[in-house]
This record gives structure tokens, sequence and C-alpha cells, in this order.
């Protein structure tokens, strides 16, 4: 019997944890969540909503067997310890299992770690405390919210337009994707010209482009004014009008946050976002190596940048022993606050000694390629920053003019390790004096259009849905399936472009539901579920404001939205209703209009295969059709079965006619051709198999 029990979320991670606990201890996994809300109570939101709407939970489909076997290990136990993932999500699910199995919810039971590691659980085990109970009413908040729009809202949508679903997060980000085309449905590509001359000096060549005109900027709108421009140019004098030399810096990046994690690994290793998630998973559960399990990341859900201590010593230190301490940065920190919780680190590797390389055998491809990035943002984000020599040019011609840019990197500095995930190029200009003349080695004027805005990637998608407040670090990759998955959206070229009926869903909500269907509202309604989790606002209050906004306009647009027009296509010949054209999970189909009183649908006709020859049976006078058989078509007679006549192929012996029929099926017997010579067999072959002896 064990003295200790700790139960995970995931078996992988409890095979992991086992490992670093003693013969005292017992580690299992509730397997994500074991309870749900039901689907009773009115409207079937599984919320009592004449009692403060009070939650109604029932065991999660296919957990009846989990909970018996975690209630059994519970009895056998002296201690229980609740060790999910340590955010929101997870601490409701630790609050599920305390009220499921029994346990006491004043007792501190609860452990987090950051990390998978010995020292990180060892430690977390030391520092128990109570079940949050704010963060948990944050959850059940955002639930419930959910499961209202999510049920509600859906209803209404099937009801008038027969599309799938809406959603609090979903709908918001369909609505940008949708807003994002229409811009570009709207763009009118204006024309622009550029003229551009090129030089050669000391082997160096460069480019230099025409910005203005004594002063002003010059914007070059046809042919003509870029030919008169063209035409005033002396191709041999351009005088060095100015040369501004200069050293500056560039700063590393902070370490990943999950929606940086996404938008890179998208933009530079084209992962899609769920595919990030899952490798991230694995590595942060854990790795078997050397024969010891290893979680070789930190918690992969989280929209802070911060290291802790102990792991910035270490780098630095390691930083310092493999570049030299020149190389040696300051801690990042974030630029923007306002939504971000902090409750753990930023994503980061568990320790900088581990290497890609010192790890790479024991890894997929994909997460040897995940995590090598993982741990050069982390280390670049400790290095100091890289410094480039930086050059502008300015060419007088005519008092038209040209300038040119270069920079040349002089100190790599955090580029050292981070210069594959980061574009930087030299691009060097030659040394040039103030009034030095140059000829050019060419002058061109090019034309050009403007470019409408591009489509969303995921990566930008993912970048837009944060800077605007909307959904959390866990939610964005289901964010993108889901709207995916409901045909919403689709993805061409790995951009995403709405489908009729993701404009069709966002048109509906955007006309009926404007407040409630935006940026602004489904930010606000994030940040209360952070004062929730902060214990300055509740979940009775949040919920009760959320329904009285919504049940309202959910019951104005039942009225005033028009159902979907049917096309009446006949008369029912089973009540004498309306026969309709309907929607369906195949495609179209016609169906008494009375549904559900009538259930008559009328069945599809199938037109027949068989088509005329134009000549007639020998046997029996009808006419004869082509028909479809194994060996390709055949001309039989129409009267089939009371003529069984096959007319032989003009081209081929075989199939030859008899006057017997099937004992199994009834068509008709023909003599076939094989390898063994010739035998008689069902002329209905496939179908039916067969061979008269």
């Amino acid at each position: 019997m064990s003295k200790y029990l700790v139960i995970v979320e995931s078996p992988s991670k409890s095979h992991t944890i086992e490992k670093y606990l003693g013969k005292d201890y017992t580690v299992t996994s509730s397997k994500g969540h074991i309870r749900d809300l039901a689907t009773s109570g009115k409207d079937g939101l599984g919320i009592d909503q004449e009692n403060h709407f009070k939650p109604n939970y029932k065991t999660a489909k296919g957990k009846g067997p989990t909970i018996k076997e975690l209630k059994s290990a519970v009895k056998e136990a002296d201690y229980v310890y609740l060790a999910t993932d340590p955010d929101r999500e997870g601490e409701a699910i630790s609050w599920h299992l305390a009220d499921t199995l029994g346990l006491d919810l004043n007792e501190s039971n609860r452990i987090v770690f950051n990390e998978i590691t010995k020292q990180a659980v060892l430690n977390a085990l030391d520092h128990p405390r109570c079940i949050d109970m704010d963060l948990v009413k944050s959850q059940e908040t955002r639930r419930v919210l959910d499961r209202i729009i999510g049920f509600k809202l859906s209803k209404l949508l099937q009801k008038k337009i027969k599309t799938k679903s809406a959603g609090r997060v979903q709908s918001v980000a369909l609505r940008l994707i949708v807003e994002k085309e229409r811009e570009i449905q709207a763009f009118k590509p204006e024309e622009y010209w550029e003229i551009n001359a090129d030089f050669v000096k000391d082997d160096i060549t460069f480019s230099a482009k025409l910005e203005n005109f004594k002063g002003k900027k010059l914007t070059l709108h046809t042919d003509e004014e870029a030919t008169k421009v063209f035409d005033a140019l002396d191709e041999e004098h351009f005088v060095v009008e100015n040369v501004d030399a200069s050293v500056k810096s560039r700063n590393s990046k902070p370490p990943f946050t999950t929606s940086t994690l996404q938008q890179t690994a998208s933009s530079i290793l084209k992962f899609g976002a769920s595919r990030t998630m899952r490798i991230a998973q694995s590595l942060y559960e854990g790795v078997d190596i050397d024969h010891e399990t290893v979680g070789l990341i930190t918690y992969m859900r989280t929209d802070s940048v911060r290291l802790s201590d102990s792991f910035v010593n270490e780098t630095k230190e390691y930083i310092k022993n493999e570049y030299g301490k020149e190389y040696i940065g300051s801690v990042k920190k974030a630029k923007n606050t306002e939504n971000v919780q902090d409750a753990h680190e930023g994503i980061r590797p568990t320790s900088i000694l581990r290497t890609p390389d010192s790890v790479k055998s024991y890894l997929s491809d994909e997460q040897y390629k995940l995590y090598k990035m993982i741990y050069a943002r982390a280390l670049a984000s400790l290095m100091c920053a890289s410094k480039y020599n930086s050059t502008a040019i300015a060419l007088n011609n005519n008092d038209y003019i040209f300038k040119a840019n270069g920079s040349v990197i002089v100190f790599d500095g955090y580029l050292k390790v981070y210069k594959d995930y980061e574009k930087v190029k030299d691009e060097a200009l030659p040394k040039l004096n103030k009034d030095e003349v140059l000829e050019s080695e060419d002058i061109e004027k090019s034309q050009h259009f403007t470019k409408p805005p591009a489509r969303y990637s995921e990566a930008s998608l993912i970048k837009s849905l944060e800077e605007h407040g909307i959904g959390r670090p866990s939610t964005y990759a289901t964010i993108i399936e889901t709207i995916t998955k409901r045909n919403y959206v689709r993805s061409v070229k790995r951009l995403f472009e709405p489908t009729e009926s993701g404009f069709k869903t966002n048109d509906f909500l955007v006309k009926w539901f404007d407040d409630l269907i935006n940026v602004n509202y489904t930010a606000s309604m994030e940040k209360q579920l952070d004062v929730i989790a902060e214990g300055h606002e509740t979940y009775e209050h949040v919920i009760g404001d959320f329904v009285d906004m919504i049940y309202p306009l959910i019951d104005k647009t039942d009225i005033e939205a028009p159902d979907p027009e049917m096309v009446v296509v006949g008369t029912c010949p089973e009540c004498g209703g309306d026969l309709v054209e309907r929607d369906g999970k195949y495609g179209k189909f016609i169906a008494c209009s009375n549904y559900p009183t009538c259930r008559y649908i009328q069945k599809e006709e199938k037109e027949s295969e068989d088509t005329s020859t134009g000549e007639m049976c020998p046997k029996c006078g009808k006419p004869l059709v082509k028909k479809k058989g194994r060996f390709g078509e055949f001309i039989a007679c129409s009267g089939y079965p009371s003529c069984k006549y096959i007319k032989p192929n003009e081209n081929s012996e075989y199939p030859k006619p008899t006057d017997e029929i099937c004992p199994n099926c009834g068509s008709p017997v023909v003599i076939k051709k094989g390898r063994y010579g010739e035998f008689k067999a069902c002329s209905n072959y496939p179908k039916c198999k067969t061979i008269i002896k």
C-alpha cells in the first residue's frame, strides 16, 4: 500500500514523475477532465437558471472506469496530492477531482510545478497549497459562457441560416478573417513608378532609389511623370550630398510565449498551431534519455516571458564559458503586461546544459526541430545585442535625391545562436565622401501597383488575436482548428480564406449580434475572467449580466430574422402538405414541409443506365438496349427477364448467350472464355459469382 498518491493529468506525465519519487509514492492520472457540464435543465445548458446559474456536472464520456480506479487508489493512500497542469484549466480539474473523490477542499493538497524535473517536483511537494477557488470559478465562468453561446446561438444559426455553430471566441476570429477578405475584395490597385540608379565602386555594387525632389517626397503615378523625371537626370553626375555612418544595435527577443512559439513555428518550421502544441506537450511531459525520463521544456501554455533566477544564473554562466563574457546580455522584460497572467515562466529548456545536439538521438525529427528553436530563443534572450555599422547615403542629381542604405554586422552577439531563425544579411556600401561625384552604370524606371492587404496566416491570425486580447494561450490552436473543421475558412497556400458558409455565418452574426461578437466585447470578457481569477469579481454577477444581454438579443433575432426560404417543388403524397427542398448532411433532398408531423422524404429516382440502340430484339420484337456488365457494354433485350436475348458482340464472340437462367439470381447464363477454355457463368458477375457446371 502506497503512503502517498499523486494525481496528474496525463499518463505519460505520471510515468515520468513516478521515477522521481520514492517507493512511498504512487502516481496516476485523470487523463484530462473527469467531469463536464451536463446537458440537462432549461435549453439543455446544464445550469440551474433559477438558482444563481449553478452548474450541473456529469461524468465525462468514457471516464467512469477512470473515476472508479481513482476512488480505489484514494482509499488505499494515506494522503493525496493533486498535481494537474499549472493553469486555470488544470486548477478546475483538481477541483473536480477533489469534489468527486471526496477530498477536503480546505486541505493543502494542491501542488504546482512549471517543469517536469526531479528538483521541480520535489520542491512542489515541499510547498503544497489549497485549491485556488478563484481560478476554478474563472474557468467555470468561461465554460458556462461558452456553453450558453454554443447552444443558444448555434441553435439559432441552424434555424435561420442552416450553418453549424457559433462560439464566443471562434466567431470573432472568423470576423477578423472575413473583414480582411472584404478589404481585399474592395481594394483597387493604384499605379506608381520607381526610378533606381545602379553604381559600382571599389568592386562593390549598390543601388539607390529616387526619394524626393527639392526636399519634398516624390511620388510618380504615371509613365508620363516617370519619363519626365527620367529625362531630367544626368547619368554621369550623381553628387554625394550626405553620408551618415553610425553603429547600431539589434536586441534579442524574449523567450517564447505560447503565442510567439506558435507564430514562429508556423513561419520558420511550417508547423500548424495544433501540431506545435502537440510536440511541445511531449517535450514538456518527458523524454527517455539514458535510462532517465526528463521533461525538456517548461510548461508550454503561458503568456509570460519571465525566467527563473536559477535558469538565468545557469545560462549566464554557460554563455560566459561557451562564448565569452562579452556575449552576456540582460534579462528581457515584457513590453505589454496588460493581459499577461504571469502565472509561470516563459517557454524555455529545463536546463541550458541539455543542448539540442546532446539529445538529438532521443528525439523525433519534429521534436528536435522544435526543441532546438525553443533552446536557441531562450539562450539568445540572455545574450547581448548584435552590433552593425549602418550607412545611409544621399545622392543629388539635378535636385533629385536618391538614397541608399547599407549595414554590416561587426559583432554577432545573440545571432551567434539565433541566426537560423532571424533573417540577417550584410549589405555593404563603398566608402564615399561628401561632394564626391559618381557615374551610374544604369538608370531604370519601373512600373508597380499597390498590393491589397495580405490574408491572415496562422501566425498573423494568432498575433492579431493576442494583440486584441482575444483568447488565451491554451485556446489559439483550438480556435483555428474549430473554424477550419466547421468549414468556415479554408487554407489556400497557408493563408485563410472564408468559405461561402463563413461569409454567411459572419454576416448574420454581425447584423444581429454586433454588440456581442466583436473584438472589444470579447476582449473585455477575457479581462473579466482574469478579474474573477484574482478574486475581485463573481461568477454569478458575470453570468447574470451576460444572460441579461444575450437572451433578449436571441429572442429578438428569433422573431425578426427571416427563416430560410423553402423552395416548394410539389405536394406530399402522404399528408397533402408542400414538398420542399431541404439541406442535409449529404446535400439537398426533398421532404414534407410538415416535418416532424409528417416524415415523408422523396426517394431519388435513379436514371436508367440502359440506353436505346434503335434495334429490335429478333426473338420478341422489343427494343434492344445497351447495358453495362463486367466486360463493358453489351446489347440485350429490354424485355428481360421475359426475354433473355443478348446480342453477340461484333468484336468478340464472348460472352455467348444461352437459354438458361442463373439458379441463384435469375439473370441470364452466358458462355465465357477463361484460361482453361469455355465455361458457363452468370451474366450478373461480380454481384453473382455462380458458375454452371
